[in-house]
């Protein structure tokens, strides 16, 4: 499952978007972090790993809601950033 795992202090909330096995805990272990979503810039930054995300999803992986959107809503020029 790719999903978001926040981190972040309080009511300051930051979010990776990461690979984990969909049994585990939001903020669990995970495989692999395929990018970044800080939702308290304006606008909302968007880091991800688009290759990494296609890789993983071509192995089986789901896209939670939340993450499927952001992935429609990232710009191409952004999704490229390390």
């Amino acid at each position: 499952m790719i999903r978001l795992a926040r981190i972040g202090a309080r009511k300051q909330p930051y979010y990776r978007v990461v690979v984990i096995d969909k049994e585990r805990a939001r903020n669990g272990r995970s495989v692999e972090v395929v990018g970044l979503y800080n939702p308290r810039t304006n606008p909302a930054t968007i880091n991800l790993k688009r290759e990494r995300i296609d890789y993983w999803v071509s192995k089986g992986a789901q896209l939670s809601d939340t993450v499927s959107r952001l992935v429609a809503k990232a710009p191409a020029t952004a999704s490229t950033a390390a």
